[in-house]
């Protein structure tokens, strides 16, 4: 590549961000639904077909947006379990679900993005899964450590395993668990999800005096839910 081609690829990758961070600050005004090339070209002072050399589609800016979020969310909670290697399954599981928190209360519009209301019209990509998976993957692992320790593996035990459930996706990120326990899994984190989605949503208002320490006590049922280590 030639200076002058690194240049232009710095502006565009440059712009590429300046356009993300515009559509960002939009979603927090009008919401996913409300978002479109021409709000966002007519925040930056452009015209709708200059964003069209970066992003095809509003659903393209979409994408790019989760895409980015996802990433952020599981590097976030990735780098708070590589810390916690040694520890307890349940200071694990504690950490890492409060690593959740910490990014949605610091990026509530992008968390919504994610897990909150569907976008009408809008069908994220395939390519969008593997961010998307990276915090289960964590808890997945959590899991696993926990059950490899306790020798409980899944192997062999002929359990009745839930026929709506993907085992073999499942026993890819958690062999040591029996597959019995699959869905007590998935229930733990998706729990996680639904309840910061009401947090987020002011829902347990009336009901939750402390959201801190309801949140770690939600953590702490749920940890002792799954019967994790101390």
């Amino acid at each position: 590549m030639t200076g002058e081609q690194g240049v232009r690829a710095a502006a565009r990758v440059a712009q590429i961000e300046a356009i993300k961070t515009t559509a960002r600050e939009l979603l927090k005004e009008k919401g996913a639904a409300g978002l479109s090339l021409r709000e966002v070209a007519r925040e930056m002072g452009l015209v709708s077909s200059a964003l069209y050399r970066y992003f095809a589609t509003r659903d393209e800016l979409l994408t790019a947006l989760i895409f980015d979020a996802y990433n952020d969310l599981g590097s976030a909670v990735e780098r708070v379990a590589t810390s916690d290697e040694g520890a307890s399954t349940t200071l694990r599981w504690r950490n890492s679900c409060q690593s959740v928190r910490t990014w949605a209360l610091a990026h509530p519009n992008e968390f919504a993005l994610l897990y909150g209301t569907p976008i009408p019209g809008y069908n994220a990509p395939t390519g969008t899964i593997a961010a998307a998976t990276r915090v289960a993957a964590v808890f997945g692992s959590i899991l696993n450590d926990d059950r490899a320790q306790k020798a409980e593996m899944a192997e062999g035990r002929g359990v009745d395993v839930r026929p709506f459930l993907s085992v073999p996706n499942l026993a890819i990120v958690m062999p040591a668990v029996d597959p019995a326990e699959y869905l007590r899994g998935i229930m733990a984190w998706t729990h996680i999800f639904g309840h910061l989605l009401f947090e987020l949503f002011g829902h347990l208002v009336g009901s939750v005096t402390d959201p801190d320490l309801a949140y770690s006590a939600v953590v702490d049922e749920l940890a002792e839910w799954l019967q994790l280590s101390e």
